[in-house]
Order: structure tokens, then C-alpha cells, then sequence
């Protein structure tokens, strides 16, 4: 009884400090780095430690976090996004489900990978993997969001330049995502095998012995 308590405070510390450093980047510098209509994000992060330390629940609550902050800026809250201010204007609950959806999904899923692929391979391994989708799905989500709901704007039409929409996704994000993916893999990768290693990462085995 008093071992799961415990247990439950720590996943509730864990979820405040990451919800915390998620708001931190968010309104400060640290979580975008703005290029062109498009930013580097770091704020995916935060997401994947959740995600690996509490789950898919943690994954989604602190992916939720980053949508909501991210449809924020297209009002000017916490920061501008220059793209996010042109979709607003163009339909503002299509720019909520394009900002807000693709985080909450990445997060959600994020947890289910970890566990998926921490059953296969070691713990820390698994960290690194899910850093490096935190990145990817985030790209993939928010690009697929933006074609689907935007893509016959005039805005998005002028952007596409009547080039094949894949062509036109990988050059678009480009560099952006690279450098996410990179960031992502390594910071997630080593805080994730830290946290493992401090014992704040069940085991599969722990796991269903709990159950």
C-alpha cells in the first residue's frame, strides 16, 4: 500500500515538473527557435519523458499542453507563430484541431511505442527510439493536419507552388525537422536512460506484476 502510494506521488512530481518545463519553453525562447513561417521545436521533449515515465496517459496529457500553447501563439499568446496567425484568420477551429490534435496524438501514442519497443530491445535503447519518434510523429502529424485541412487555401496553395505534396512536405520542413529529430533523440534518449536507471521506468515485468 504504501510502496504504490509512493509510486503515485512520484508519477504525479514527474508529471508536474515535465508540465512545468513544457510551459517554461513554451513562453520563453528555449522551446522554439523561429525560421521562416515554420520553427524548430524542442517542446516535444518534455512529451517523450512523460510519455516513457508515465505512460500513454502522461504522453497525452503533456502532449495536450504543447497543442493547446501552440494554438495560443496564433492569438499572440506566449510567443507568435507567423504561419498560426494566417490560419487563424482563414478558419480559427481548423487552426485549433491543426495545432492541438497532432501534439495530443504524438503524446498518446508516444507512451505505447515505448512500452511496445521496451518489450523487444533494453530500456534506455527504447528511450532513444522514442525521442526520435517524438520528433518524427510531431513533423508527420502537423504537416498531415496542414495539408488536410488547409491544403486548398489560397495561402497553402501559394506555399505548394503546384508541387507534388510530398516533394513539397520534405522540402518544406527540411532542416527543421532534422534538427528536431536529432535533439529529440539524444535529450530524450539520455534524460529517458537516467530515469530508467533511478528506477522511475517500470520494467515490463514490474509492470504486470502490478497488474
Amino acid at each position: 500500500m504504501n510502496t504504490n502510494k509512493s509510486f503515485n506521488t512520484s508519477q504525479l512530481v514527474i508529471l508536474g515538473l515535465m508540465t512545468a518545463i513544457l510551459l517554461l519553453m513554451a513562453y520563453t525562447p528555449l522551446g522554439y527557435l523561429n525560421i521562416g513561417p515554420l520553427a524548430i521545436t524542442f517542446n516535444m521533449i518534455p512529451v517523450a519523458i512523460a510519455a516513457i515515465t508515465l505512460g500513454p496517459v502522461g504522453g497525452a496529457v503533456t502532449g495536450a499542453v504543447f497543442g493547446l500553447t501552440s494554438f495560443l501563439q496564433c492569438i499572440g499568446i506566449g510567443g507568435t507563430s507567423a504561419m498560426g496567425v494566417i490560419l487563424f484568420g482563414i478558419n480559427p477551429v481548423l487552426a485549433f484541431i491543426q495545432r492541438f490534435v497532432p501534439r495530443f496524438l504524438d503524446g498518446l501514442l508516444l507512451g505505447y511505442i515505448f512500452r511496445g519497443v521496451q518489450k523487444g530491445i533494453n530500456s534506455s535503447a527504447a528511450c532513444f527510439v522514442t525521442g526520435f519518434c517524438s520528433a518524427f510523429l510531431n513533423t508527420l502529424f502537423f504537416m498531415g493536419a496542414l495539408v488536410l485541412l488547409f491544403g486548398n487555401t489560397e495561402y497553402m496553395q501559394s506555399l505548394i507552388g503546384g508541387k507534388n505534396i510530398i516533394l513539397f512536405v520534405c522540402g518544406f520542413v527540411g532542416v527543421n525537422a532534422i534538427c528536431e529529430m536529432i535533439s529529440a533523440t539524444i535529450l530524450t534518449g539520455a534524460v529517458g536512460t537516467a530515469l530508467c536507471r533511478a528506477h522511475f521506468v517500470s520494467a515490463p515485468a514490474q509492470r504486470q506484476a502490478r497488474a
